[in-house]
Order: structure tokens, then C-alpha cells, then sequence
């Protein structure tokens, strides 16, 4: 009981806000509309069921005029029913998709607002696999959703409907065993209700396993998925390693947890269903049973015989949709885990950033450099990385940034840009400044070449002759004519023509500060050197800031700091402090 006010309470939670959002009106009268046709069925359910008392007296009184009476009875109701049954199917359609595109918009925003992506990662969420959350969960929650909750509510309507029926024909059809009446009032409403209770409790008991082997089997095929993209994507480097075997068999363990588990969900699926569909086809004679002798008994008419036993049937129906449905529910209950893992995931990776001994970074009017102030900061697991304290990047003064491989160089950068949450202290940023920040990897988009390069502005914001000069002023002419040509761009080129293409993106977007973390390690240094005087000219504004190893960098900084180690941290210095402390290291060494 705890587990299903737990899972109803998770469902409201996630599912209430599309019907109180801007596409409220449209989900809600589209719900009602849904529901409306649902009552709507139940009634042609019970005017059939009537009609069939009508109807099998006809036959057994071979009276030709009322049997095509009825016939003709039957015709209205049918096509009733079909209309509204195919109307409600498209209605519920109309509604899934309006709430699947709300509820994918509204992920798809907290997931990549403000580096919530990026922490996830760093906390360890990312194995989550919120690819697979997105895409597919989204869906099933809605269809499954929607389809339980309609078709329970129609199931009780249907039992509040159909229990009076059978109540009332439990009194022309007493209950008679062995040639002895037993006046048990509402007997057929009590043997529907003990038939369901017997069969729920079976259902349950047989297949409550089935939840948690659905949801492990969502994570298997996920993580194959996963591991089968990374694949493709480093096909390259497999291919040079000669890597095709140990990725075969790495994939093929995978794979292995997906097939032991499906075994395990065919074993414990074939149980279930061995009972549900003995229990169905019972269910079908079970009533026929129990009315069979006040019929030959001649107390009921043959019409009243088949109306007691529609009734008994859509009532003990009504009573059994947890057992027809279980398998449905096991399935619900799996993917409305797996989506409240995501969204804790994700309020986790926001209130990161906010909690109290973490980096905050304040933007700051009038002023024109990045102060560090008291900066600690640390690694996810707490250990501390690198102390900072009174440094500043001033503006229009270059800056080249050294250290041991480890320091956490690119850590820095990350903190400035202020997606490393892990620490405490400040950085002051000037107000309304761009910072671009361009890894040793940069990112393209699948798309055409010119959106690739302007990432991340709109495709349009850049004209084509202005994306062509950047292009050639980087040394890639031969790609001007390629714009409008989609690919994907970080397979197609080299890490040298992507990295080309990283200070393109620079040229076009002009920003206040670049942090260039290793961007042009890939290059020669004569091309290297090239593509400094080039952002040299043309961004004369720009205060550059580098991570490099090559000694042919100093050159094109105004200014070097260093990562130099200082007991279980590193400190972020200037050269000539970092020569200094290197000498009185040295001399009390010896």
C-alpha cells in the first residue's frame, strides 16, 4: 500500500504540471473530452447489456418482429459505439503527443539549463541515461498514463453501473445448489467480487517481480545502446588499435546482461500469463455456473440467463483490471521510477551550484578584469585542487597558464565559466562581458558547416562572406565553399581542422575574454604561431588566455602564471613567484 501511495503521489507530481501550464486549456478539454467518451461507451455498455435480455427472449420466443427490432437496435448502438471508440482513440492521440511536446520541452530545458548536463556528469548522474529518459520514457509515461488511468475510471463507472444490474437479477435468478434454493441476497455481485480478489492476489503474488526486472532491462538495453554509439563515434581509434575484438566481446557482455535478464522477464511472464489467461477463460463459464440451474429450473428466461452472465462478466471484469492490466502497470511503475530518478537528478545538478561552500561567480559592473578572491577548488570527492587568492586576469593583458599535467588547468577555466561547482570563494566577472571558452576538442553540431562554425547562435546570424573570411584566415579556404553541405563535422575533419575551426568560431563571435585550453595543441608550431597573430589582429579587443605547454607560446602572452604544487594542493602563481619558489625549494632541499 506504501509502494502504491508513493508511486500515485510520484505521478501527480510529474504529471500535474502540463495541465496547469500554458497549454492547460487545450490539455484539459481535451482530457475531459476523453473521459466524456469513456462514460459515454460505458453507457451503450449497459443498453447492450438490456438488450440482450430482449434479444434472447426473442429468439426463444420466436417472435420475428421484435428480433429485427433489436437487430435494428443493435445497428444504432454498434455504430455509436464505433464512433465514439474511434473519436476517443484520436482524441487521447491529439492529447498524448500536446503532452509528450510539453513534457519534452520542459525536460530538455532543466536538463541544459545552466550546466545542469554538465554536473550530472561530474556527480556520477549521467549514467542515467537521460537520452533514454527524454525519448522514450516520456512517451510510454504518457500512453501508459493515460490508458490506465481512462481505463480504470471507465472500469469503475462500469462497476458502479453493472452492480445494481446484477443485484437486482441475483433476486430473479436465486441461487440453487443441488436442487436447494439459498437466499443469499447478491450472491452473483459476491462471487464476482471473491473470483477478482482471488485472481488480484494471484496476479500480484506471480507477478510483482516483474517491476523491477522491466525497469533493469530499460537500463540494460540503455547502457548497450550507449556503449554501441561510443563505438561509432571512436571507430577511428578502435580501428588503429586494432580494438575490434576486445570491443566485440566489451559489447557482447553488455549484451549478455540484456538477454539474462529478458530470460528472466519470459520466465516470470510466462507464469503470469499461464494464470491470467486461465483465469479469463474461467471467467467466461463461471457465471453460466451459477445461474444454469434457475434457469433449468425455468425461474429466468433464457434472455435473463445471457444478461446475468454480460453483467456478472462486467462487473467481475471491472473488478479484475489490475489483473488484466498488471502486466501494463508492471511496466508503468518501472518508467515512473526511472523519470523521478531523472528529475532528483536533475534538482540535484541545480541546487550544486547554490548550496553553500561552492565557487560563486559574481558578475560585476564597471570593472574590467576576472579577480579570483579566496578560491578553493576541489575535486567531487572533496579533496582539495587548487588555491588562488588576490589573482587577477586583467583586461587586453594575455595570460599564459602552465602546470604539471593533473594541476587541474582546465579545472580553472571551468570555474570561471562557472560550471565547476565543486569548492568555495569567489570570481568576480565583469557585467554583461562574453567569455568563450575553447577546449582542445571543440564541438560541432550535426548539421551544415556554416550553423557548425557559428555554434552556438542561430544558423543565420552570420553572413556567408563573413563565415568564408573567417575560414580562410585560419588556414581551411578550401571549406568555403562547403557551407551549406551537413555532416558530421567532428568525424569528418581532423582534430587540426576542428581545432582551425574553433578560432573561426572565435573570429566570428568576438567575444571579451577567450580561454584557449590547449586549442591549438593539434597544430604545428608554425601554425600555431599563425592562428595567435591572426586572433591578435583581429580581435585586438579580446584578452587571451591560454593553456599550453610549448615554450613557443610565451611569446604571444603579455604574462605567464603557473600551477605550482603546494602540500595536498596546487597554487596559481606568476613565473618569476614560481621561479622563486622553485629556488627556495632547491636550497632547502640542500
Amino acid at each position: 500500500m506504501n509502494n502504491l501511495r508513493s508511486t500515485v503521489a510520484i505521478v501527480w507530481r510529474i504529471a500535474i504540471p502540463y495541465f496547469r501550464s500554458e497549454d492547460k486549456v487545450a490539455g484539459r478539454t481535451l482530457l475531459a473530452a476523453v473521459i466524456a467518451i469513456q462514460l459515454a461507451l460505458v453507457a451503450i455498455d449497459v443498453l447492450v447489456n438490456k438488450w440482450q435480455n430482449r434479444f434472447f427472449n426473442a429468439l426463444q420466443e420466436y417472435s420475428w418482429d421484435v428480433f429485427v427490432w433489436e437487430i435494428g437496435v443493435f445497428v444504432v448502438l454498434a455504430t455509436a459505439a464505433v464512433l465514439l471508440a474511434v473519436y476517443q482513440l484520436y482524441l487521447n492521440q491529439w492529447l498524448q503527443i500536446r503532452w509528450r511536446n510539453w513534457m519534452t520541452q520542459h525536460y530538455l530545458e532543466t536538463w541544459l539549463d545552466q550546466a545542469n548536463h554538465y554536473r550530472m556528469q561530474l556527480t556520477g548522474d549521467a549514467a542515467d541515461n537521460p537520452d533514454q529518459r527524454i525519448a522514450e520514457d516520456i512517451q510510454m509515461f504518457v500512453q501508459n498514463t493515460l490508458s490506465l488511468t481512462i481505463g480504470l475510471l471507465g472500469q469503475i463507472v462500469t462497476l458502479a453501473s453493472f452492480v445494481v444490474i446484477l443485484w437486482g437479477l441475483s433476486e430473479s435468478a436465486p441461487l440453487i445448489i443441488l436442487g436447494k434454493e439459498l437466499p443469499i441476497p447478491g450472491y452473483l455481485v459476491w462471487g464476482a467480487l471473491i473470483y477478482a480478489i482471488f485472481g488480484t492476489a494471484l496476479t500480484h503474488w506471480i507477478g510483482s517481480p516483474l517491476v523491477d526486472l522491466s525497469f533493469q532491462q530499460q537500463r540494460f538495453e540503455a547502457d548497450f545502446r550507449f556503449n554501441l554509439v561510443r563505438t561509432r563515434e571512436n571507430s577511428e581509434q578502435i580501428a588503429l588499435l586494432r580494438g575490434e575484438g576486445a570491443e566485440r566481446g566489451r559489447l557482447l557482455d553488455r549484451f549478455g546482461s540484456v538477454i539474462g535478464n529478458w530470460y528472466q522477464i519470459m520466465s516470470r511472464t510466462k507464469r503470469l500469463t499461464a494464470f491470467t489467461q486461465s483465469y479469463s477463460q474461467a471467467a467466461v463459464i463461471f457465471p453460466y455456473i451459477l445461474v444454469a440451474p434457475a434457469y433449468f429450473a425455468k425461474m429466468i428466461p433464457m434472455g435473463g440467463m445471457m444478461q446475468t452472465a454480460s453483467a456478472f462478466s462486467s462487473v467481475q471484469g471491472a473488478l479484475s483490471f489490475f489483473v488484466t492490466a498488471y502486466r501494463t502497470l508492471a511496466d508503468w511503475r518501472a518508467v515512473v521510477a526511472r523519470l523521478d530518478g531523472f528529475e532528483r537528478s536533475i534538482e540535484s545538478a541545480a541546487t550544486l551550484a547554490s548550496q553553500p561552500h561552492t565557487v560563486d561567480v559574481v558578475h560585476v559592473a564597471d570593472k574590467d578584469s576576472i579577480d579570483l578572491a579566496q578560491l578553493l577548488l576541489k575535486l567531487p570527492n572533496g579533496l582539495p585542487l587548487i588555491a588562488a587568492d588576490g589573482f587577477s586576469i586583467s583586461g587586453n593583458e594575455s595570460t599564459l597558464v602552465t602546470g604539471p599535467s593533473g594541476a587541474g588547468k582546465s579545472t580553472l577555466f571551468r570555474a570561471i565559466a562557472g560550471v565547476w561547482p565543486f569548492g568555495s570563494g569567489s570570481i568576480s566577472v565583469p557585467a554583461h562581458t562574453k567569455l568563450m571558452m575553447l577546449p582542445q576538442r571543440p564541438y560541432f553540431p550535426i548539421g551544415t558547416l556554416k550553423a557548425a562554425i557559428g555554434y552556438p547562435a542561430e544558423p543565420d546570424t552570420f553572413t556567408s562572406d563573413k563565415v568564408k573570411d573567417a575560414l580562410t584566415a585560419v588556414g581551411l579556404p578550401q571549406l568555403a565553399d562547403r557551407l551549406g553541405e551537413e555532416a558530421h563535422w567532428n568525424r569528418m575533419l581532423s582534430l587540426g581542422e576542428q581545432q582551425r575551426l574553433g578560432i573561426a568560431r572565435a573570429l566570428l563571435h568576438r567575444p571579451q575574454y577567450l580561454f584557449l585550453d590547449e586549442a591549438t595543441a593539434s597544430l604545428d608550431e608554425p601554425s600555431e604561431a599563425r592562428l595567435y597573430r591572426v586572433i591578435a589582429e583581429q580581435l585586438p579587443e579580446t584578452t587571451i588566455v591560454s593553456i599550453g605547454h610549448r615554450s613557443t607560446l610565451h611569446a604571444f602572452h603579455d604574462r605567464r602564471v603557473e600551477l605550482i604544487r603546494d602540500g595536498d594542493r596546487f597554487s596559481l602563481r606568476p613565473t618569476d613567484q614560481a621561479a622563486a619558489a622553485d629556488a627556495a625549494a632547491g636550497s632547502g632541499g640542500s
